[in-house]
């Protein structure tokens, strides 16, 4: 691309810090503890990692060319499905800054291989990885299935719109302590509902929100 900086680039993006699609990495040391930050970028809503940059914003650069074939690893061999990436070496004043860029994926859910080789899904919210739930995973799910699903809309997913509608946000807590209904039984519920963009999940608090979409039209 002409007249492109490279160093206003990589400038630009570390003002941003670290958030839901930035994060950085002073080194990468481990394929199978990359794998999360890999995993939760595409599970989300894609994102890039700048490798060779501490916490703090400073520019270390990159030290050996291992750092690219871990990221490789971690992609192919720790993640399941294979997490696609772009790569590009940012050189700045004299230092190299390895760009890793992960694009939402149409796959989800993606899992990580953790240290006990158990496969995990993550999702990232705000400048974390967290873990993602059974309903998060079960939305994803459903979003890939080929054929069509449908769902019954009973008086109990009457009771829970109107009792959302009526708080505003709810949790799942809230839910089962106000319903006193199974846990599973509300969770495949919100599943439905999540599923079919009647409600939208808000990961910003502790525990995860519960609102209804475009309430007010």
């Amino acid at each position: 691309m002409e007249n492109f900086d490279e160093e206003n680039y990589i400038y630009d993006l570390i003002s941003e810090g670290e958030h839901q699609q930035l994060d950085f990495k002073f080194e990468i040391t481990n394929a199978r503890k990359i794998a999360k930050t890999l995993v939760a970028f595409a599970n989300t809503d894609g994102g890039r990692l700048l490798i060779g940059v501490k916490d703090n914003g400073r520019i270390a650069g990159v030290r050996t060319a291992e750092e690219y074939y871990m990221i490789e690893a971690a992609a192919s061999v720790y993640c399941k499905p294979e997490i696609e990436f772009e790569s590009f070496n940012r050189k700045i004043s004299g230092k190299t800054v390895l760009e890793i860029v992960i694009n939402p994926s149409v796959k989800k859910p993606h899992l990580a291989k953790d240290d006990s080789g158990k496969w995990l899904a993550y999702h990232r919210v705000m400048d974390e990885n967290q873990l993602a739930d059974y309903i998060l995973l079960n939305v994803w799910r459903r979003a890939t299935r080929k054929k069509g699903t449908f769902i019954k809309y009973t008086e109990r997913e009457q009771e829970l719109l109107e009792y959302i509608s009526k708080t505003g946000s709810v949790t799942l807590t809230e839910l089962v302590r106000h319903f006193r209904w199974k846990k599973r039984h509300i969770q495949n519920m919100l599943v439905n509902l999540v599923a079919f963009k009647v409600l939208t999940i808000d990961f910003n608090e502790k525990e995860a929100q519960f609102e209804i979409i475009n309430e007010q039209e």
